[in-house]
Parts: C-alpha cells; sequence; structure tokens
C-alpha cells in the first residue's frame, strides 16, 4: 500500500492541474468582463467607447494614414503613385540610409498618430505602449523574423533623468512580447547631449546627431554579428536612426534596420 501511495499522489496533481488548466480561460474571461464593466473599453485618443479594449473608434481611426505596399523597400515611404514593389525611391536612390529597411505604421501628421505619440511620449501614458508596439509588430514583421535583437534608440542620461522613462525602450518591450525577439535596452548608448532637432533642416539635423551615440563599452559582444531591429517612436529627416545605426555597424552588427510607430513622409 505504501508503494502506491505516490503514485496515488501524482494521479492527484495532475487531475488537480487538468482541472486548473480548464478553468484558466474561464477565469481569464470572467476578469476581462469584469474589467470591461469597471472599465469599458474605450479609444486610445479620444476616449469614446469602443467594442475592443486597446483600440481606436472608427473616426479616429478613419484618420490615420497607415503605410503600406507598394513603398520604397528601404526606406518605408509610400510612393505617391501605384508602383510595383521592391523598387526604391528617388531619394534612397540618392541618398542611401546607413540602414538597411526602414517600416513604420502610419505616417506622422496631426490627429490621433501624433497625439498618440506625444500622449506616451511627453503625458507618461505608458498603457499606450502595449497597443502602439502590436501595431509596430505587425507593420515590421519582414524585418523581425530575420532579427536576433531589438535596440530601442536611448535618451541621454540628462534627458532620462527628467523624462524618467524611454518611450523607444517601452515600445521595444511591447515589440518582444508580441514576437519574441529580445531587447537590449543598453547595448547602445547616447553619449552626447544633443539639443533638440525641432526647427532643423536636414543637414543641420545629420550634423547635429554626429557622435551621439556609441555601442556601450563592455557590451560589443551583445551587437557583433547580430541583425538588430532600431526601434524608436518617430522618424523624421532619419538623422538620429543613420546616426544610431552607423555606430551599431561600426560596433559589428551584421544588419541594422529600423522599427518605428510614425514617420514624416
Amino acid at each position: 500500500m505504501a508503494t502506491a501511495q505516490p503514485a496515488l499522489r501524482a494521479l492527484s496533481n495532475l487531475l488537480r492541474n487538468a482541472a486548473v488548466d480548464r478553468a484558466l480561460p474561464l477565469l481569464r474571461g470572467l476578469a476581462r468582463a469584469a474589467a470591461d464593466t469597471v472599465f469599458p473599453p474605450a479609444c486610445l485618443n479620444c476616449r469614446q467607447s469602443t467594442g475592443v479594449m486597446g483600440s481606436l473608434c472608427a473616426a479616429c481611426w478613419a484618420q490615420v494614414r497607415f503605410i503600406e505596399r507598394p513603398f520604397c523597400e528601404r526606406l518605408g515611404t509610400p510612393f505617391a503613385m501605384d508602383r510595383s514593389e521592391g523598387l526604391l525611391s528617388p531619394e534612397a536612390v540618392a541618398n542611401p540610409p546607413v540602414f538597411a529597411r526602414a517600416r513604420a505604421v502610419a505616417h506622422f501628421e496631426d490627429g490621433p498618430v501624433r497625439q498618440l505619440v506625444h500622449r506616451l511620449k511627453y503625458s507618461d501614458r505608458m498603457e499606450l505602449a502595449k497597443p502602439l508596439g502590436a501595431w509596430m509588430a505587425r507593420a515590421g514583421n519582414e524585418l523581425l523574423v530575420e532579427a536576433d535583437l531589438l535596440v530601442p534608440v536611448p535618451l541621454h542620461r540628462r534627458r532620462l533623468a527628467a523624462r524618467r522613462f524611454n518611450q523607444a525602450n517601452s515600445l521595444a518591450q511591447a515589440i518582444s512580447a508580441q514576437c519574441g525577439v529580445p531587447v537590449d535596452p543598453f547595448a547602445l548608448a547616447r553619449v552626447k547631449a544633443t539639443p533638440s532637432q525641432v526647427g532643423l533642416s536636414r543637414s543641420q539635423r545629420a550634423l547635429n546627431m554626429q557622435g551621439a551615440f556609441q555601442v556601450t563599452e563592455g557590451l560589443g559582444a551583445k551587437v557583433e554579428g547580430r541583425a538588430i531591429v532600431l526601434i524608436d517612436d518617430v522618424m523624421t529627416s532619419g538623422a538620429t536612426v543613420n546616426a544610431a545605426s552607423r555606430a551599431l555597424l561600426r560596433g559589428g552588427a551584421k544588419r541594422v534596420d529600423v522599427l518605428v510607430f510614425a514617420r514624416a513622409v
């Protein structure tokens, strides 16, 4: 009888675990229903009622200009007219970027996209990182399936201290949760405190960002030979991601792609 007791305990544990596994989906559903009752799903932008948590209402959705193919394979910018896929834009031919490819969810313009970016960046709306990151994971799927590492564009330590968090890292963590590619927020360092890029020309922005980044001392092995996807919230002229990509490539990265939530087109 004594020899049968371990087997009986194991069977009891197995049955108990199976019951818990069957109950978990039901419990999660009940929890979601309770949360929706207390906190009904609302539009991420205007807070109007929606059917699904973490989404936009129909009115805000209609204002978002999503970036879809056909677009420039290097810069990810949409063509003004319908062209064959796989083509490069005149800008990419005349002024090739340092990075291999860039992808974005939507145009950065007045309306929901700009408001969402600014609320995440300046208003501590940390809950926005998860849905924005999920959209980025879908838009950048072709980059992520080939990636070894996600690296958020870092803030200088003084700006990080003032803002208290790096929105690019929050987005990278949300993207990682979707695709499984690991994040290293320390692989790249911002060693130069650059003034704001607002109001600067393209050439001034590039000059402003020269020498702003370097691979963190002692972490070169994290970068060397890796296919890296650089993560940021917005891309305008590309000066910031070009400078960051250059630092990663000098540090031995095999390839650097760029994934942002929005870009100025």
